[in-house]
């Protein structure tokens, strides 16, 4: 009776919508070291987004479809998640269960 996560369902996103919508719905962040980092507020202020992680971290970024990150959350170039974050299994699995499209569908 136990399935897991990705097992039960599929959860469509749309893979060309701006870096603050995928960042809002997923809830996590690849830094450059290949870390994935638990976000805990995510603001939008203009043309840039404010982000909080689980660990602490603060920074500034552009809101952009084709930046690093949205591009490493798009094709899972991260897999290894922060320590300090403390992402739950249920989290990951659900990350990794998502898929990225281009259909009308998944912007509902």
């Amino acid at each position: 009776m136990d399935k897991s996560v990705s097992d039960q369902t599929k959860r469509y996103v749309y893979k060309n919508q701006r870096m603050f919508a995928l960042v809002d719905r997923i809830k996590l962040w690849p830094s450059r070291s290949g870390v994935l980092h638990g976000v805990k507020v995510i603001e939008q202020r203009g043309n840039r987004l404010h982000v909080v992680t689980h660990c602490g971290e603060e920074f500034l970024v552009y809101d952009s479809k084709n930046s690093r990150s949205a591009r490493w959350l798009r094709n899972r170039w991260c897999t290894c998640p922060c320590p300090a974050c403390k992402i739950p299994a249920w989290k990951l699995s659900k990350y990794s269960s998502t898929v990225f499209t281009d259909s009308a569908r998944s912007r509902t």
